[in-house]
């Protein structure tokens, strides 16, 4: 395991460092294009690129930060700090689209012509190939690498990659058309689907933050736990995630026979741990709370041979997202409290 957390932090390392070089390269060329055309929607396209030179910088730092190991002030590891980063990234991208919206505006007003079209396409379209490449890097390596920053930080670059997309197509516009108009409506096309960018970012990025629940890592979690249930491993509810960037930490109940003693009870929950993180996608640590069966699960539980049983055996629990982040679930008369402790009726 710790090799490969090494290896993993090198890529996304040197993934941030790329980035950070790319994202300079890039902005010199459209900074260059607006230079030659005078184009408000190149401009704006320009702007973006700030956005991606400064987050660049920003996921640099931060990714070095997020790859420490926890330590006593940070129990739960560095790895929010990309979600913080995303955050920051989708804030500028909204910052970003205010301006470029409000430059349109004033150049719709003013009239401000355009000017060598031809020369700034080319520029434009040679960043945009760039870009194509560098965002697809990025989404490729944050997913594989589990990096929440280099997958934000690739979202919006191939984002800008449609946005140039947009503004070439309003260049070609302008240029076949005469009308200059054209150009800064273009800029403002471009600033409000960066708006929206920028929001979904930062919503993703607060949901991370806020623990929010998230379906497909959950999924994958239970199957995980599906895939390596044994026979007193009778059920598990009130199932828990933390995640800090790539770790994250599963909290749940699992209920175990009651006459199962602490040394063998700790022996097959360990073991069990260890498979499961060992199948489940993301770094991690799994925390077991043991619930006795009470004889509540009668009917539920496939140990063999067992001493207390009140039932037989029908069909085990499935280990479903529903199920596995709700309440208990016995199966003979028994009623619990909101504890989770056991009541004959």
């Amino acid at each position: 395991m710790a090799n490969y957390v090494t290896s993993s932090d090198t890529i996304r390392n040197r993934a941030a460092w790329i980035s950070a070089l790319a994202s300079f390269t890039i902005f010199g060329l459209k900074l260059g294009a607006y230079k030659i055309t005078g184009s408000t929607a190149v401009l704006s396209d320009a702007l973006e690129s700030i956005v991606n030179v400064i987050a660049s910088l920003v996921a640099l730092f931060v990714i070095r930060f997020a790859s420490q190991p926890a330590d006593h002030e940070h129990p739960y590891g560095h790895g929010k700090a990309e979600s913080f980063s995303s955050a920051f990234e989708g804030g500028m991208i909204f910052f970003a689209a205010i301006m470029i919206i409000g430059e349109a505006v004033k150049a719709l007003i003013n009239h401000e012509p355009t000017q060598q079209l031809e020369m700034g396409l080319l520029i434009v379209g040679g960043a945009a190939l760039v870009n194509l490449a560098l965002g697809l890097y990025l989404k490729r390596v944050g997913k594989t690498h589990h990096s929440e920053a280099l997958r934000a930080s690739g979202a919006h670059v191939i984002s800008d990659v449609l946005t140039t997309a947009g503004v070439m197509v309003g260049l070609g516009l302008v240029m076949l058309t005469g009308l200059q108009w054209l150009d800064p409506v273009v800029a403002i096309l471009v600033g409000l689907q960066l708006a929206y960018s920028g929001y979904t970012i930062v919503r993703s990025s607060l949901g991370i933050l806020m623990d929010e629940q998230d379906e497909d890592i959950l999924e994958n979690l239970a199957e995980a736990l599906r895939k390596n249930r044994v026979p007193g491993i009778i059920d598990i509810h009130h199932l828990r995630t933390i995640r800090s960037g790539r770790f994250h930490h599963v909290d749940a109940h699992m209920v175990v026979p009651e006459y199962w003693d602490v040394t063998h009870a700790h022996e097959v929950t360990h073991a069990f741990e260890n498979r499961v993180v060992a199948d489940y996608d993301f770094d991690g640590e799994l925390a077991f709370h043991l619930d006795p069966c009470k004889k509540s699960y009668c009917s539920a539980c496939d140990v063999e041979n067992c001493p207390i049983r009140l039932q037989p055996f029908k069909e085990g629990h499935p280990f479903t997202v529903k199920s596995l982040t709700g309440g208990p679930h016995p199966t003979n008369q028994v009623a619990y409290d909101k504890s989770g402790s056991s009541q004959k009726n």
